[in-house]
């Protein structure tokens, strides 16, 4: 076997608090957050490529600990902005991220005291589920399905 598990995705931010606090309402839990530092700074230089290196980090886990974000704040070298800055659904990279939720309707009311926007609208999939895509703070889109049958 390839694969073990996935171990997070990394969404690179400029408002790091903002975002952790975003995800912390959605319902993940803050591991850790700080700089980048020291001799384990030096090999991150070596895996992602860039010299210079200065980031502040955090990780959340989702509840039951079968996934992670990390949200990287680069100080240097400067964070490079894409464009248009709120992509649509159909632009190449990774769009989104879903999570299921227990009452989606709570969650996404509790969302939008960050400043977050349905992206289109909540949709009923057959008697399966309930999903809708949610646009958060630095343009984030988060898929959000409940499941109802």
């Amino acid at each position: 076997m390839a694969i073990q598990r996935m171990d997070n995705v990394l969404i690179v931010v400029d408002d790091l608090d903002a975002v952790i606090a975003f995800f912390v309402e959605l319902g993940m839990e803050l591991e850790g957050k700080g700089p980048l530092e020291g001799r384990w700074a030096e090999q991150a230089e070596r895996v992602i490529g860039l010299d210079d290196v200065r980031q502040d980090i955090a990780m959340l886990r989702v509840p039951d600990g079968h996934g992670r974000v990390e949200l990287a704040k680069f100080h240097r070298p400067k964070a490079i902005t894409p464009e248009p800055k709120d992509a649509p659904a159909n632009t190449l990279g990774i769009r989104r991220i879903m999570f299921a939720v227990d009452d989606i309707n709570d969650v996404i009311a509790r969302l939008r005291t960050h400043g977050a926007e349905l992206v289109g609208t909540l949709e009923q999939y057959e008697d399966t589920y309930q999903l809708c895509y949610v646009r958060g703070p630095e343009g984030i889109i988060v898929g959000l399905a409940e499941q109802i049958g």
